[in-house]
């Protein structure tokens, strides 16, 4: 029996090759200018059929690729004539409200872990738009709402079960393979495919608040200037946030967890300027990580650029406002807290001392707007480029692997690498940001 027909007969018709019934649905992810056609695509039910596929496609030469959420911009889950190996079958989520845990499958996506934690009054961070993957989001370290107070996605996760590239399981976690546990926080998907991911959860209540105040441009350097300082001296169940784009500039924050005081900051946030609207009011905590679930639809081209920076300067800002006549989407987003709390050498994530997180992110519909819309968002995000720090892995695109230099330093570089070639030699999980193993002697 071949190698392919053995996978057939463990998975059945959840082997899917081009010509059959779901193929076309199945390839498909959220940016919708990825249109590669795997060989095929292996929808696993169990960490066993994981380590099945793993095999199978190192025995036949294929490029492997995992899809969970398929939220990856460069569509790094979908190898052209490879396997992609599909998680989403491996979407449950197991809460424990006596220990605060949550056992999540590989293929979860952060609705599912939202909704179930939330039924017991616990949550962890996690990202904000629900049909985000689970496993993509916490392997490059994971932002939300809530990390300022508990940190990143990776910093709650208490064990990982992986399959590596030899096809075998394994558990990583502080007292069990301790440096790939540590690769595992904010290293990417460089070192095994993770089946469960075990996260401590927190107390934080079932209710949320947003107040987002919007702006026009001629305001956008007065308001940008006292938000930021606003948000050096928030409590940290704020996290500051602010966008802008096509003349206008929002500012605000949003509190998640028990909303007594959620209101206190309302009124200096008012004070920076004259509003053309407001969004201010308490939500659930559920409806809060699921109001951007249809502006980050699937139907839609996508590309962007991201950074991190140090602070906030004012010429940063003037750059900034430059920019806000532009046709996309230009966020800010508050690091700090929790997340610079976790020492520099605790987990692969490289970047704990930024104060804000940049991104310039163009949406479009019409494919022959393909070449200037990329173009708009590189330009756009190079007037920021003399202020930054460094990138979020999480927000690389098309960098390669002087994106891989920016997300992380020297020193977890080197480390990450030993890691690699220590797990993953023949480097067989390399449709991701790239972190190669040493070369052979």
């Amino acid at each position: 029996m071949t190698t392919t027909a053995l996978l057939r007969e463990r998975l059945g018709d959840r082997l899917v090759q081009p010509g059959d019934e779901h193929y076309d649905r199945l390839r498909a992810v959220w940016n919708a200018m990825v249109d590669r056609r795997p060989r095929l695509i292996a929808r696993c039910a169990s960490a066993e059929d994981v380590a099945d596929a793993v095999r199978t496609g190192r025995e036949l030469g294929l490029e492997i690729a995992v899809r969970c959420g398929g939220h990856s911009v460069l569509g790094l889950s979908v190898p052209e004539d490879g396997l992609m190996i599909d998680l989403t079958p491996m979407g449950g989520v197991t809460v424990d409200p006596v220990s605060r845990t949550a056992r999540v499958q590989g293929g979860a996506l952060l609705g599912a872990l939202d909704v179930a934690a939330q039924q017991h009054g616990l949550a962890t961070t996690a990202g904000n738009v629900s049909h985000t993957g689970a496993g993509g989001l916490t392997l490059g370290g994971g932002m939300g709402w809530l990390a300022r107070q508990y940190g990143l996605s990776c910093d709650n996760v208490l064990s990982y079960e992986l399959v590596t590239a030899d096809g075998e399981r394994v558990r990583a976690s502080r007292d069990e393979h301790p440096e790939l546990f540590w690769a595992l926080r904010g290293g990417g998907g460089n070192f095994g495919v993770v089946t469960e991911f075990e996260f401590q959860l927190h107390e934080t209540g079932t209710r949320a608040y947003v107040a987002e105040l919007t702006y026009p441009l001629e305001q956008a350097a007065a308001v940008l200037r006292g938000w930021r300082d606003l948000s050096a001296e928030a409590p940290r169940q704020a996290t500051f946030a602010a966008s802008m784009g096509r003349g206008l500039v929002t500012a605000g924050y949003v509190w998640a967890g028990p909303t007594e005081h959620a209101a206190d900051l309302l009124p200096e946030l008012r004070a920076l300027g004259v509003p053309v609207t407001e969004n201010v009011g308490e939500l659930s905590y559920v409806e809060l990580q699921t109001r951007e679930d249809s502006p980050e639809g699937h139907a839609y081209r996508r590309y962007w650029k991201g950074h991190y920076v140090l602070g906030l300067p004012d010429a940063a800002i003037d750059a900034l406002v430059e920019q806000g006549d532009a046709d996309m989407g230009i966020s800010l987003q508050a690091y700090g807290g929790a997340i610079a709390d976790v020492p520099d050498d605790d987990s692969a994530f490289s970047q704990r001392d930024a104060a804000f997180e940049y991104v310039a992110a163009a949406r479009w519909e019409d494919a022959a707007e393909d070449a200037d819309r990329m173009a708009a968002a590189r330009r756009t995000a190079a007037a920021i480029e003399p202020f930054a720090s460094g990138a979020y892995v999480n927000a690389l695109s098309d960098e390669g692997a002087a994106g891989v230099r920016r997300a992380y330093r020297p020193a977890k570089l080197e480390r990450l690498t030993a890691v690699k070639t220590a797990y993953d030699p023949e480097n067989v999980f390399h449709l991701n940001h790239n972190i190669a193993p040493a070369a052979r002697s």
